[in-house]
């Protein structure tokens, strides 16, 4: 303990605190309120809180001498309860904060109490709820007051000891909520079905009982429990410390000594018996250890603190450390003379404010505490409870001598792991390097190595250097400790259960813990010079170097272990490229099920490996798995390479089988594309390479739908009659081989019959046997034309000695058919003329169309009379007078409009291109029509032919632009109704109708108008 500083002080608080009405002869406080009980019946109430003081008088009514035998004050100051002692016999009072007069516990009439325990948990400023108390004779009674009452609700006799009837001289209830769960565990709630536990303890002269139990007080209180049974002498205390409303400690000042202990109501400690206990770490203070070999002097009062015993010995308060039960100082007053002889009478504590007095027969001392735990981590340390001593610690340099203790101490017992242990977690006292010459003078590396890693856990990420280093020398003396236990026993690696696999998995870990501060590059040299190639690709694959990784799984043929690692999706792209050739050779199965696998791959970068693949030798059953791969791309991936499609290509020209080259060939992989290609290979390569593989069937194909199919028939022709004729008809219908080229080759009528007389050529020529067979076979070769080739086509090909007799059948079959065109031909003429002779009479119709005008009808754009007219509308620009009226449309529909109006009705509703080309029209008749005036002004004699027919052609443009349909029926009245009900240019006249408020009302005049 710092002798240099004071724990506790002590200062006088009030001198002359019993004004006058007495000696005081008890006290009590709670929440900083103290209350004096005096010789002549009165208590004294102190509030030091709010600064007040009053006095009442409890021997009013009462004869003889009365006294103040014992006070209590509730922990919230608010609930006192005092007993006074006189001639009459004992009376009990209770008074309130509030209250200005006492009221008589009239039920507690003769019964002198000594001991009072408030009810912590639940006691309240207006009531006191459950409270119990201890009377002289060894009863225990439960009481309630609430101060809107002005009496006391209720007492009930709860316990009386019969075995050895003693008086009951401190109580104190320690209450708690409990709930039992299902593992029969005991654990705080706030779950109001839960039952309310009660936990009392109570002092006679010789005991110390215990009760508890869950429900009402009534019950509890029938079993109990005697926790100790000591001599005693003259007075007896019972004291608890408070923290947080709850007791943590108690002490009891007996004869004996003072025995003490600690509460913990998180644990049950249950008895054969079936009682419950929850008082642990219990130990008695004899009072020899607070003598110097002298007389033992034993304390008349005392109270307890978080760690101190304040014993009152004499006028002296000697405090006690609770834990090494040492005396660190001694407490004087300031007494006066006059209350000298008598001393300090008592201490009491006030565990709601933390503080301690003393009290004599006038005055009142404070007692008050400075920070008592700040050394209590030394006494701890003394007595090598370390937990305790790390759990007071304050600041990192007291934490570094309890570690440096502990390791010293495990050192010196030659545990050099637990020292270890310890010595990494001191930061100043002991220097790093200190600690590791400790360890390596004694040859431990294994000690060396505990410590290095528990420094690690203790540095702070901003140690970026020195965790480096630690870590660097922690994977050397790993390695160190591999190489040894491999030197040490033969079987290590094959014994899994072994020492050596054990350190293996815990490398491994501190590899993967530390790979963010390991430097790669002196790691990686490290583990080559000691031969770890295993560890050293574990490491390459914390680190992502898994280019070494699998260049190790390579070399060491496990393809499958490589391809895992490439499959991770950190793993950039350019591996699968850059070590495809050696995986492939290596497993070529698993390799194309990794790429297919990687949806991101470019197959275009894979061909090298591919190629070097398709280059060996394979069985003729083996599964092809670059093909297997190449149509993974074409058909599942829609890759459109022309360097995959030309690979996969030239694999199936290579194959015996040419049935898959064919299919190949025929599908179109760009088919639905718009503008697109439907193959994406080179067909000038394919056609090469078949043609160098002797694939002549892919060669017809691949001249068929270049377009070259005379190429394709000749190619076809050298192979095979009967190919060649299939060739030809599928060139007409199987849209499937030249989807391209069909509507080509169907319209060119002279390239299909080109090719099947080449055709017809071939297989006249080429068939042998009798004559009239052969003319049989060309006769049923022409049926297969569909009609393209006649007889005299092929005639030709036939030798000059062939008899006509074979042909008659034929000739006069194509005679017929002759005789049929020329009837048809025949036919189609007469109905040519026909509709000629109706086109002729519909056009004479015409002219003499006429339509019937009401003489009322008006126009119907300016509402004005068709038939009569006055001279601004006597004639429209671009047309001839026609009497007295101006030029007007009559549709089928019965509108009519003036030629004039019809028009400017168009062009405003038109779009603007419409409406400059009606416009324009207009314009040009006008000009046509002035160029004829001034001709006929000139008496010229010879009539402007040219003129009138350019002016009639203008005006049947016209005519189509304005009058193809009504416009008040046609599309152009449906077209308007996406125009705005006001027009641009009418914004000002629609701005007239808006209503404006009008200002100057008192100008205007009110007519009245009669009713």
């Amino acid at each position: 303990m710092d002798q240099g500083r004071q724990v506790f002080s002590v200062d006088l608080l009030e001198r002359y605190a019993s004004k006058n009405r007495g000696m005081i002869t008890c006290m009590a406080a709670g929440n900083d309120v103290i209350v004096l009980g005096t010789s002549k019946g009165w208590i004294i109430r102190h509030d030091f809180g709010v600064g007040s003081s009053y006095d009442i008088d409890l021997s009013v009514g009462r004869t003889g001498d009365q006294s103040i035998h014992k006070v209590f004050v509730d922990p919230g100051g608010s609930h006192c309860i005092a007993t006074v002692t006189g001639v009459g016999g004992a009376e009990s009072f209770y008074t309130h904060a509030k209250w200005p007069k006492p009221r008589v516990l009239s039920r507690l009439k003769g019964l002198l109490v000594n001991s009072v325990a408030w009810n912590r948990q639940q006691i309240t400023e207006v009531s006191t709820k459950e409270i119990i108390l201890g009377t002289q004779d060894g009863q225990l009674f439960e009481m309630a007051v609430d101060e809107k009452d002005k009496r006391e609700k209720y007492i009930k006799f709860l316990f009386e000891l019969e075995e050895l009837p003693e008086a009951f001289m401190a109580l104190q209830v320690l209450l708690f909520i409990l709930s039992l769960s299902c593992n029969g565990h005991y654990m705080e709630t706030a779950n109001i079905n839960s039952g309310m536990r009660y936990y009392v303890m109570a002092v006679t002269p010789t005991r110390l009982y215990s009760f508890t139990g869950i429900g009402t007080l009534e019950i509890k209180f029938k079993v109990h429990d005697i926790i100790s049974e000591l001599e005693t002498y003259g007075l007896v205390e019972l004291h608890f410390f408070i923290k947080q409303r709850r007791a943590v400690h108690f002490a009891w000042l007996s004869g004996t000594g003072i025995y003490h202990g600690g509460l913990n109501f998180g644990a049950q400690h249950s008895y054969p018996n079936g009682d419950e206990n929850f008082v642990e770490s219990k130990a008695l203070l004899d009072y020899s250890k607070l003598s110097d070999g002298t007389e033992i002097v034993k304390p008349s009062s005392m109270a307890l603190s978080e760690y101190h015993f304040l014993l009152l010995i004499g006028n002296k308060v000697k405090v006690v450390n609770r834990i090494s039960e040492q005396i660190i100082e001694e407490l004087q007053f300031d007494i006066t003379a006059d209350s000298a002889s008598r001393g300090i009478i008592g201490l009491c504590s006030d565990a709601s404010a933390g503080l301690f007095y003393a009290y004599n027969q006038n005055s009142i001392f404070q007692v008050s505490v400075i920070d008592e735990g700040r050394d209590m981590w030394k006494v701890y340390l003394d007595l090598k409870v370390f937990a305790a001593a790390l759990a007071n610690c304050r600041d990192p340099l007291q934490r570094d001598q309890v570690y440096l203790v502990q390791a010293e101490a495990a050192f010196a017992d030659k545990e050099y792991l637990r020292a270890a242990s310890f010595y990494a977690k001191i930061n100043y006292v002991i220097s790093f390097e200190e600690v590791t010459l400790k360890f390596i003078s004694i040859n431990e590396p294994e000690a060396l190595r505990t410590f290095l890693l528990r420094k690690l856990d203790t540095l702070s990420k901003d140690d970026k250097c020195q965790i480096t280093m630690i870590s660097t020398w922690a994977t050397e003396l790993y390695l160190d400790k591999i190489n040894r236990l491999l030197l040490e026993d033969d079987t290590a690696i094959e014994n899994c259960n072994s020492e050596y696999h054990s350190v293996i998995q815990e490398f491994r870990a501190f590899m993967s813990d530390c790979k963010d501060v390991l430097d790669e590059a002196t790691t990686m040299k490290l583990l080559e010079s000691y031969g770890r190639v295993e560890e050293l690709v574990y490491f390459a694959n914390l680190k992502e170097q898994y280019e070494i990784v699998i260049h190790h799984y390579i070399q060491q043929g496990e393809a499958k272990k490589a391809l895992e690692v490439l499959q991770k999706s950190s793993v950039s792209d350019e591996l699968q490229y850059k070590f495809a050739p050696e995986l492939i050779m290596l497993d070529a199965y698993e390799t194309v099920e990794s790429w297919m696998a990687c949806k991101n791959l470019n197959p275009r970068r894979l061909i090298t490996a591919m190629m070097r693949y398709s280059s060996e030798p394979h069985a003729k059953n083996e599964t092809h798995e670059v093909i297997k791969y190449l149509e993974f791309c074409v058909h599942s991936l829609h890759n459109e390479d022309p360097g995959i499609h030309n690979l996969l290509l030239s694999l199936y020209a290579k194959q015996e089988d040419d049935s898959a080259l064919l299919r190949f060939l025929q599908c179109k992989f760009g088919k639905g594309r718009e503008n697109g290609p439907e193959f994406f290979y080179d067909p000038k390569y394919s056609l090469r390479l078949c043609l160098k593989e002797k694939r002549t069937r892919a060669c017809v194909h691949i001249y068929s739908m270049m377009s070259m199919h005379e190429e394709a028939v000749a190619l076809a022709l050298q192979k095979d009659t009967e190919f060649a004729s299939t060739t030809v008809s599928v060139l007409q219908i199987d849209s499937e081989l030249a989807m391209a080229e069909a509507d080509k080759v169907e319209d060119d009528e002279d390239l299909r019959k080109k090719l099947w007389l080449m055709v017809a050529k071939h297989v006249v020529k080429q068939e042998k046997g009798a004559k009239r067979e052969n003319i049989r076979k060309a006769i049923a070769f022409l049926k297969e034309t569909d009609g393209l080739l006649k007889i005299e086509d092929i005639l030709p090909f036939f030798p000059d000695f062939a008899l006509i007799d074979d042909f008659k059948e034929t000739i006069c079959s194509s005679l017929e058919d002759y005789n049929k065109q020329i009837e048809q031909l025949k036919e189609e003429m007469n109905d040519a003329t026909r509709g000629a002779d109706n086109i002729r009479n519909d056009i004479s119709a015409l002219t003499q169309r006429y339509a019937v005008i009401d003489r009322e009808e008006e126009c119907g754009v300016c509402k004005r009379k068709i038939l009569t007219m006055t001279g601004d509308f006597r004639m429209a620009q671009g047309y001839s007078s026609s009497g007295p009226l101006a030029p007007f449309y009559v549709f089928p529909c019965g509108h009519s409009f003036h030629a004039q109006c019809l028009i400017t009705h168009v062009t405003s509703c038109a779009h603007e291109e419409q409406a400059e080309h009606i416009l324009d029209l207009q314009k040009q008749l006008t000009l046509l029509g002035s160029e004829t005036r001034r001709d006929m002004n000139g008496n010229r004699s010879d009539e402007p032919i040219t003129s009138t027919t350019t002016a009639d052609k203008l005006r049947s443009e016209l005519d189509d632009a304005i009058a193809s349909e009504c416009p008040f029926c046609g599309e152009l009245m449906i077209n308007e109704i996406t125009l705005p009900f006001i027009k641009p240019e009418e914004t000002r006249h629609s701005a007239s109708w808006d209503l404006r408020p009008q200002t100057n009302l008192a100008n205007q005049r009110t007519i009245s108008l009669p009713v």
